[in-house]
């Protein structure tokens, strides 16, 4: 039997006649690392406030540890928050800032020092127990905000965007550092954000929301390779999506027909259900499309489609090119190593059979 740490069991919210979250149901795995992604709006922020015991669900069961807290209350579930503005009290130093949940559960002054002191060691700031928030840089705030959340030994650890409000660089280093806290502790996590990046990076587990449903629950790579729609395809990377149909079936792979493009062989564990006739949506990821010379030799194990570079996006070492092929314009994100193309190149489109993806419902 699974140890789950969290089970939602068709939760649904409504706010008045809208409804935010529709027929939700998941588990979390005990200290497994689980994260809600979708645009703003999806519902995953509400999700998590239920789970929480912010927002009561309309409808459904939420169990923490077995126990069903639908009634608790949020300071009788033994959750630990972290949010996007990190909600430290500004009138108190870091030392009491992470304190605070431990002084209302009875614990002694000498563990509440001990306990303290490891968790600020736990994020690498040791040394901070006097500062005050306002003498402390975004990343330390995050960090004091994350001790104050672990330090009561929660069963789930709750995190809204909590890296949204950093730089760029920062955001990263933090990303590491927030899984190597979470697979250090072992704590069982709920992570909502809006970044594929982070989801990818960091989660055991993905659940990909859009408009209060979930569309896909699975590991990243599962996830990112074999996306069930539409939206999980062009949300989780840049995806050329295009219309096809089924020619043939050729030994172990589909010849898919796509105007203006030619014929496609995909492998068939990629199209299994596939039939002569049925109209697919074939995905090519842009990272899997490889952009060449128009004179350079051809390879055994891809297509090769005649394009020209419309626009170059550089990007530092990768750089993104838009290609008119055909009636498509698709997108290839090559690594940039030696000369970039420019505007106007004609050039050699490599794609490679096992790289696409089949969609056999659209929607």
């Amino acid at each position: 039997m699974t140890d789950s740490a969290v089970e939602l069991s068709n939760i649904v919210k409504r706010f008045d006649s809208f409804t935010a979250v529709q027929r939700f149901s998941m588990s979390l795995e005990s200290g497994s690392f689980v994260t809600l992604l979708g645009p703003s709006g999806c519902g995953k922020t509400t999700t998590l406030r239920m789970v929480a015991g912010l927002l009561d669900p309309s409808e459904g069961d939420i169990r923490i540890r077995g126990r069903r807290v639908n009634e608790v209350p949020i300071h009788q579930r033994n959750l630990g928050l972290v949010f996007q503005n990190y909600a430290l009290f500004p009138h108190r130093n870091v030392f009491d800032n992470v304190a605070f949940g431990l002084k209302y559960r009875k614990v002694s002054k000498a563990d509440i020092r001990q306990r303290v002191n490891n968790a600020l060691e736990l994020v690498q700031l040791p040394d901070l127990g006097r500062r005050m928030p306002s003498e402390l840089s975004g990343g330390q705030q995050q960090r004091v905000a994350l001790a104050r959340a672990i330090v009561i030994e929660p069963d789930v650890l709750l995190l809204d965007e909590p890296l949204s409000a950093l730089d760029a660089n920062l955001r990263e280093d933090m990303r590491i550092e927030l899984k190597r806290i979470q697979t250090q502790l072992g704590i069982t996590t709920l992570f909502v954000t809006h970044d594929q990046s982070e989801a990818l990076a960091m989660s055991d587990k993905i659940v990909v929301m859009r408009d209060g449903v979930v569309e896909q629950i699975g590991a990243p790579r599962e996830v990112y390779d074999k996306p069930v729609s539409e939206f999980v395809a062009g949300f989780l990377g840049a995806a050329n999506i295009v219309d096809a149909r089924v020619h043939e079936l050729d030994g172990d792979n589909v010849l898919l027909q796509v105007d203006d493009l030619g014929m496609i062989p995909v492998p068939r564990a990629r199209c299994p259900a596939c039939a002569p006739g049925t109209a697919v949506r074939l995905v090519l990821r842009s990272e899997h499309l490889i952009v060449q010379r128009a004179d350079e030799e051809h390879s055994h194990d891809g297509l090769y489609l005649s394009a020209r570079i419309a626009t170059v996006d550089y990007q530092g070492q990768a750089i993104r090119y838009f290609l008119h092929c055909g009636k498509h314009t698709l997108q290839a994100l090559n690594m940039l190593d030696g000369p970039a193309f420019n505007e106007g190149d004609s050039v050699s489109l490599k794609v490679r059979h096992r790289d696409a993806v089949v969609l056999e419902t659209p929607r």
